[in-house]
């Protein structure tokens, strides 16, 4: 065999992958299909989009918020070609780093569609047709996903688009609908909304990020719609859309199955991902996706169905986070070398970088209900919170769930200032099964935004939140 292992894709799961199995000593090529490493994360969607999300929040504060700071600005306007631009240099710096990294680590990269010939051997079409084989003793697929499509909602990528079109738009929308409720939805919503579209999120769910806490959802929902004016079409099952001109029109029925018509003059259809297996040549090795969402079956140590075949990430089964799958790279890597990795997917966080962000990890109430554990609940608002108050951010809350009878954390949720960083500490103490007295017992900084996490441990303990 040429090499010990080929991965294809070279997204957050693939690349991690590829370099923790040449750090391991394992003879290592990667095959993407596209001129730059990354995949969607790097180059259409994480980055990216919060690129835009920075620059649409500065500019947001800018016009509403820093006058009561003091600062006083006049003629402030949007330069989206530059803006744009901002978010094209930070993709090409962080695609460029993946190359130094891969040649750091002798790392072999082919550019084209891998697919399989048999288990050991991947064919390579490249962009100009020509093909080229190699080999080696196992293989990590690591394809990703893609923006779902549905057949009722046609997508020109003009004016009907999907989440990689709305990070290039030339134009700041008048009205833009959102399709979809969820993470990728709500964040470029927000983007456009701080830079003065108005938004229109149409779910079908009766709550937004509905896979998060309850809490989490109703708050982020008020605050989208104080402070940035989003409105909600909630419970709203969408039955078409067309655009004719400069004018998208979408359809759906509302809870009451009464039909309901907005107009804008953009549409962002983000009501999921797919997983991307297709074109892998899987038929050629015996493997078969499962019918919905096109995702690969795997094992514990994922491995498919196939010895030394393994797949991560977004084409697996599972949250679809660029996290999960940098995780699962190593996993597969060190499980190829011989050594005993883990993973532990309840302890995997989840974050919405919306403002104020919104982060989640462990088990939310309503799971707990439904598993029928005895739990107690700590909430700690940042209203209440010095450093919040110092910087405006004072919308949202931290919340801990802890066991009733052991007092082990079993989840913590927040929305409010940097949560996304905050929830790395909440992390930390659920990996260590610590209790919500021990995080109430360490010493925080003050005044921070994880005061608040302190606090809502304390209450969780006794009800014995000192500020609240």
């Amino acid at each position: 065999m040429q090499y010990d292992v080929i991965v294809i894709g070279s997204g957050p799961g693939g690349y991690v992958g590829a370099i923790r199995c040449a750090q391991l000593g394992l003879k290592t090529a990667v095959i993407e299909k596209y001129s730059t490493f990354g995949g969607t994360c790097l180059n259409v969607g994480c980055i990216p989009s919060k690129a835009l999300l920075d620059s649409s929040e500065h500019y947001h504060n800018a016009a509403h918020n820093f006058d009561a700071f003091g600062i006083s600005l006049k003629d402030l306007k949007v330069d989206m070609a530059k803006m744009i631009a901002r978010k094209d240099d930070v993709i090409a710096q962080n695609t460029a780093g993946i190359t130094f990294l891969f040649k750091k680590n002798k790392i072999d990269s082919f550019q084209g569609v891998g697919s399989f010939v048999d288990k050991n051997t991947i064919n390579i079409t490249k962009a100009d047709g020509s093909t080229e084989q190699i080999t080696a003793k196992n293989v990590i697929i690591a394809t990703g996903s893609k923006p779902t499509s549905l057949p009722f909602l046609p997508v020109d990528k003009k004016r009907i688009i999907t989440s990689t079109e709305a990070l290039n738009l030339k134009e700041v929308p008048k009205h833009l609908i959102v399709i979809g409720g969820g993470v990728i939805g709500l964040e470029l919503g927000s983007v456009y909304a701080r830079l003065g579209s108005k938004v229109s999120v149409v779910e079908f769910a009766k709550s937004i990020i509905g896979t998060m806490d309850g809490g989490l959802g109703k708050e982020l929902q008020r605050v989208l719609k104080k402070s940035l004016g989003m409105e909600f079409y909630l419970g709203h099952k969408v039955t078409g859309a067309s655009a004719k001109g400069k004018v998208v029109k979408v359809t759906a029925e509302d809870p009451k199955g009464q039909e309901v018509t907005l107009e804008g003059d953009y549409c962002i259809v983000a009501v999921g991902r797919t997983a991307y297996s297709e074109g892998l040549g899987l038929e050629n090795i015996g493997i078969t996706v499962e019918e919905r969402g096109k995702k690969i079956p795997v094992n514990a140590h994922l491995e498919t169905a196939v010895q030394g075949v393994f797949a991560i990430g977004d084409v697996i089964t599972g949250a679809m986070l660029a996290h999960k799958a940098e995780d699962e790279g190593v996993y597969v890597a060190e499980y190829i070398a011989g050594q005993k990795p883990h993973i532990d997917y309840n302890l995997i966080p989840g974050v919405v970088y919306t403002w104020p962000e919104v982060a989640s990890v462990g088990k939310t109430e309503e799971q707990l209900k439904e598993a029928g554990v005895k739990y107690k609940a700590g909430s700690f608002s940042f209203k209440a919170s010095g450093r919040a108050k110092a910087s405006g951010d004072t919308d949202g809350f931290v919340k801990v769930l802890a066991d009733a009878t052991t007092d082990e954390v079993l989840g913590v949720h927040m929305i409010g200032p940097r949560a996304a960083d905050m929830i790395g500490e909440a992390t930390v103490a659920m990996e260590y099964r610590a209790s919500a007295e021990d995080i109430a017992r360490i010493c925080h900084a003050h005044p921070t935004y994880t005061e608040a996490l302190k606090e809502a441990a304390l209450a969780a303990t006794a009800n014995r939140a000192i500020h609240a």
